[in-house]
């Protein structure tokens, strides 16, 4: 830090003399052996609190003439042989242990400002006398007193104005002090105020328009940088975006002359693209959905993870229990909202809520908030026959069977097999009892079995509603995905349509969802399967939140009943990305309808014997494939596949009790020799009638024959009497 200004103002300080150990060893009690005379010090001490600064000019002059005049009387006060009276012992200690303390405290030119008084000698100067003690100066003894230490004066305190030195505290000052205070406090305040006042106006000035939009170089600036794997400046694009949003919104008046608001526009999407990481195309699908500031919460939600949710299972437990024995395992969480009477959020948990007791036991299931919203919008009813065409993992097909109270039965199809697996497994730790899993392709699924109260069709999707849980949504959805999606979402709908019985007593509903805000997913679809099912028609969900569907967009128009499909939004409700729409069937589908694979039949009328005549409709068992057989009302199972799964099986049951399963061939040999083969009812007939006349002949011989033996009996024993009668 080098030489402070004392150092150099004062240079190093003296040696400590004898005089100073023969004192300290004073104040100890031990024996002083000879201690040599106290060399005057030419030192000068201080008689008041405050510090001397030096003073110049007149004010140096005047301090010489004051000085002059105590020596003066001192003087005089000696001629004439006058004396000050004795004091006690107690109030005169020894003069030189607290000389020699203030010199080793102050340091040994701390007290040399005086010399700057005045030129003179140091004659004009009196010097103290071994009364000194006994005199009327301010000057104190430490020993006397360890309370009353004065505060010490160090050199920067001397180069500061004695206006600019901090006041004593005392009764006196101590109110105005404060009040003093208060009113910098307020002051200060004050200013800050008028300056935020003062950048708020400044945004608002009609001749302040940002420059957001710079020549070439600059615009190409990032897209060079980013070309070049450098990272772009996220603090200048979080500013451009604000900068651009607030010029969106007033246009007319921020706006740069010569700019359009398309080129606003462009830059708001590239910026997005950098700042968020999104391919351009879905950057600009999510942006036509909302307006500017809008669209910039969207994104700025998608980059924050939703609230983690369990959806209590009634079955097996109620939703106060649950809490209170996760409270005790130490999870914080509260209720999901009054809108669910079974969900659950959860802040902050010591254990893993996928391992817990209660989890194992099937108490509960991690589901997101948005997942119950489509089961809600069903309100699926006791008794009744449901299908969940797209079941997997099992979320909603639970959640139906805990509202239907394990009655009824429900159908849980899903078209992959490793999916199955998993969705067996839930609905057995859950204790659904009622419900039936399929692996089918929900498109071909009224071939199967039709006639339902209720269908649930959460289709597959793109996922651009649930961006925060993959964000690898970001850059791998394109056109292609948009185009193919949607196609497949048509045909499962109709297919959904179709499998509902519109005769139904308690249902004919339908409930369409998709984890999407894209309007080719949702209100494409709807408007599509409304056009081709007229005897369908959207109803209320019945939720008790959510924005209202398009009924225009992008040049698009769509039937005003869209407005009853609901749409959620992870900005405005903290839930995922969900769209709902809920249909009712109030008849059966007509004879002229397209079905769910695009296939007509013959005059445009679909295949199957239930279609007799162009006025009559179909029944809405029948099947929706592209086949033109004939087929029964079961579907057109085929037997011989039957056979061949039961004889499998039967040779499995035989392996585990140890039996030999060629002895169940050796049986069907047996009995195929055994059986004949089946001839025409004709043929039957004529080996029957042939049979009879070989009966009757043989008859007829036998007849005969007893005829022609009969006369020889008769003669043997007319004979045999004639002997008799001889004799």
């Amino acid at each position: 830090m080098g030489v402070g200004r004392r150092m150099k103002k004062q240079g190093a300080p003296e040696p400590l003399s004898e005089e100073h150990f023969a004192n300290l060893k004073r104040k100890k009690g031990l024996p002083v052996d000879d201690t040599p005379a106290e060399v005057p010090s030419s030192k000068k001490r201080r008689t008041s609190n405050k510090p001397i600064k030096p003073l110049k000019g007149k004010d140096a002059a005047n301090v010489k003439t004051a000085t002059a005049k105590p020596a003066g009387k001192t003087t005089s006060g000696a001629k004439n042989g006058k004396k000050a009276p004795p004091k006690s012992k107690k109030q005169a200690p020894p003069a030189s242990d607290s000389d020699e303390e203030m010199d080793d405290e102050f340091g040994g030119s701390d007290l040399d400002d005086i010399d700057a008084l005045g030129a003179s000698s140091d004659s004009d100067i009196p010097k103290l006398g071994d009364d000194f003690m006994d005199s009327g100066s301010s000057v104190y003894d430490s020993d006397q007193d360890d309370a009353k230490k004065e505060k010490f004066v160090f050199s920067d305190d001397e180069d500061e104005d004695e206006e600019d030195r901090e006041e004593k505290l005392t009764a006196a000052n101590i109110e105005g002090l404060s009040r003093k205070l208060d009113q910098e406090r307020e002051e200060e305040a004050a200013e800050n105020e008028a300056e935020l006042r003062q950048d708020a106006l400044q945004t608002n000035i009609e001749g302040d328009k940002p420059r957001i939009l710079g020549d070439d170089d600059d615009e190409d600036e990032l897209s060079s940088k980013t070309k070049g794997l450098l990272a772009p400046d996220l603090q200048m694009l979080r500013t451009r975006i604000t900068e651009t949003i607030r010029v969106l919104e007033d246009f007319a008046n921020l706006g740069e002359e010569g700019r359009s608001r398309a080129e606003y526009t462009d830059q708001m999407l590239k910026d997005f693209c950098a700042y968020y990481g999104y391919n351009e195309y879905l950057a600009e699908k999510l942006i036509n959905l909302f307006p500017a500031r809008e669209a910039f919460a969207f994104f700025e939600a998608n980059e924050s993870a939703r609230p983690v949710v369990i959806r209590t299972n009634t079955l097996r437990t109620h939703r106060r229990d649950l809490a209170q024995a996760l409270i005790n395992r130490g999870v914080t969480l509260e209720p999901v909202g009054k809108w669910s009477k079974v969900g659950l959020q959860v802040f902050e948990s010591t254990v893993p809520l996928g391992a817990t007791p209660e989890y194992l036991a099937g108490h509960y299931i991690l589901q997101a908030a948005s997942s119950f919203l489509p089961v809600m919008a069903l309100c699926p009813q006791e008794n009744e026959r449901v299908l969940d065409m797209a079941a997997a993992p099992g979320g909603k097909t639970t959640h139906m069977a805990a509202l239907m109270k394990n009655t009824g039965v429900i159908f849980a199809n899903d078209p992959s097999k490793q999916r199955a697996k998993g969705l067996i497994g839930n609905i057995h730790r859950l204790g659904a009892r009622n419900t039936v899993v399929c692996n089918y392709d929900a498109r071909e699924f009224p071939r199967v079995l039709g006639g339902f109260d209720r269908v649930l069709l959460d289709a597959p999707c793109s996922g651009t509603g649930v961006i925060a849980k993959d964000p690898s949504v970001k850059t791998n959805r394109d056109e292609k995905d948009f185009m193919t999606l949607p196609h497949t979402q048509k045909q499962l709908l109709l297919a959904a349509i179709d499998s509902v019985n519109h005769a139904s007593k308690t249902g004919g509903y339908i409930v369409y969802s998709t984890c999407s805000v894209a309007v080719e997913e949702n209100e494409q679809v709807v408007a599509y399967a409304l056009s081709r099912r007229p005897n369908v028609r959207l109803v209320e969900t019945g939720l008790p939140f959510g924005k209202e569907g398009f009924t225009h967009f992008m040049g698009k128009e769509f039937p005003p009943s869209m407005k009853m499909t609901r749409r959620y939004y992870p900005h405005l409700y903290n839930v995922d990305g969900f769209f709902v729409a809920k249909f009712q069937k109030i008849a059966p589908t007509p004879a002229s309808a397209v079905l769910a694979n695009g296939y007509k039949g013959k005059n445009g009328k679909p295949s199957g014997d239930a279609v007799t005549t162009a006025d009559e409709e179909v029944v809405d068992k029948t099947p929706v494939g592209a086949e033109c057989e004939t087929q029964d009302d079961f579907g057109g199972f085929d037997d011989d596949q039957d056979k061949d799964y039961m004889d499998r099986a039967k040779r499995n049951a035989m392996r585990r009790r140890g039996l030999d399963p060629r002895a169940l061939n050796q049986k069907g040999a047996k009995k195929a020799k055994d059986e004949e083969p089946e001839e025409p009812q004709g043929t039957k007939v004529t080996e029957k009638e042939s049979k009879k006349e070989v009966k009757e002949k043989k008859k007829d011989v036998k007849d005969a024959g007893k005829e022609t033996t009969e006369p020889k009996k008769d003669s043997k024993k007319a004979s045999k009497k004639e002997k008799k009668a001889k004799k």
